[in-house]
């Protein structure tokens, strides 16, 4: 699709050319493993084996790579397969990577179990904090890692400045957007150099699927991220690429529902005795709230809350809610609530990216936000009421 197009005409056509035989409408799931081949090294139109190349992971890569505006994108088994597999292009015994000190535990569990003792070295710091940004690069950086916004605290980091001092040092800078969508944000046009997804969550959008997705603004580093894929082999299989194909021609819309229910319950949460705490961007006055708004169309489906009963009382709430699902992952059409502490970060327990054990992650749905609200005062009145909330 051309790059005049808007988002939700890219969202819907990008890589999605009806079939050339048929004319079916929605390409064809190529469920096959192999390819013939016209003679001994001829290949047709490419093909020749599934873990080098399939149509169906190729036209998802297209419509992922137009939807955030890179030069290439490359689709693996799923989010940590995504990851790893682009720091294993870019990264060597020696090399320094910088990951804001609020990250999804998995990023973390890999970096520090994985790659540190191959031989890279992290450091954990506020990427909203300018001066500790600054103090960071005092020394090489090879790789700054980005999430906003954040998981779970919901912190915003300034994608534009804080990729400014990493390119003045020789960084390249990674963004995980998988909070947000391209839908919401998008940071190549912001400045960084690579964005990473877990497809399995917004860009899925139905909780079917596991994938991840890199996208990459410079064709020789796609190139790189291609080759490892295919020499380590973690694709996307035919199927999950076609079901994540058809979860993002709906993206736009489901962004736009998930973002007004958000903001709804945020501005109740916010108002309830049960509650101390409410991490969302879009709360006037929250942390972040004005870089949010400069960098995002809207503010997304995530938010965290912190309760006066503290981890009993977290706990308890995680466990109370009828509509909200108790699970790990996110960004699915339905709500979920979960308890990072013991689910999604028990991995950084003890570390520096620790979370609040009173504190509980909602990934609201699209359903109808008055029983969402509904729920969740329930819910909250079986918690139990405690001292006023206060928004940050």
């Amino acid at each position: 699709m051309e790059d005049q197009h808007r988002f939700a005409t890219r969202a819907v056509h990008a890589g999605q050319a009806p079939d050339a035989t048929t004319g079916a409408i929605t390409p064809p799931i190529f469920q096959t493993s192999t390819f013939v081949q016209d003679g001994i090294g001829g290949l047709r139109n490419g093909f020749e084996y599934g873990r080098s190349g399939n149509p169906t992971r190729i036209a998802l890569e297209e419509q992922v790579a137009a939807l955030e505006g890179g030069v290439d994108a490359v689709a693996f088994a799923s989010g940590l397969a995504a990851e790893d597999g682009l720091l294993r292009a870019v990264l060597k015994p020696g090399d320094r990577v910088v990951l804001g000190n609020d990250a999804y535990g998995g990023t973390y569990r890999l970096l520090k179990r994985i790659h540190e003792p191959a031989g890279v070295e992290l450091d954990a710091v506020d990427l909203s904090d300018p001066d500790e940004v600054e103090r960071a690069f005092a020394r090489p950086v090879r790789l700054l890692w980005v999430e906003t916004p954040t998981n779970p605290l919901m912190r915003i980091v300034d994608i534009a400045a804080v990729a400014a001092v990493a390119h003045d040092h020789g960084a390249l800078v990674v963004v995980d957007n998988t909070f947000a969508s391209p839908a919401l944000q998008q940071p190549l046009a912001q400045g960084a150099d690579v964005v990473v997804h877990s497809a399995t969550k917004y860009l899925g959008g139905h909780s079917d699927l596991l994938a991840g997705v890199v996208v990459l603004r410079e064709p020789e580093l796609a190139e790189r991220v291609r080759f490892l894929q295919f020499a380590a082999g973690a694709v996307l299989a035919p199927f999950e690429a076609w079901l994540l194909t058809r979860g993002i021609k709906t993206l736009p819309l489901r962004m736009r529902q998930h973002s007004e229910n958000a903001a709804a319950i945020a501005r109740t949460l916010a108002e309830h005795p049960a509650v101390t705490q409410v991490h969302y961007p879009g709360l006037p006055g929250s942390p972040g709230h004005d870089v949010a708004a400069r960098q995002m169309s809207a503010f997304g489906g995530m938010l965290s809350v912190r309760l006066a009963g503290g981890e009993a009382a977290a706990r308890a709430l995680a466990e109370s809610t009828r509509v909200f699902a108790l699970a790990e992952s996110l960004g699915g059409v339905e709500s979920l609530i979960g308890y990072p502490s013991a689910m999604t970060h028990a991995s950084v327990r003890g570390t520096p990216l620790a979370v609040p054990e009173d504190l509980v992650r909602l990934s609201v749905g699209i359903e109808d936000v008055a029983d969402l609200q509904q729920d969740l005062a329930d819910a909250l009145a079986r918690v139990g009421a405690g001292r006023p909330v206060a928004i940050g």
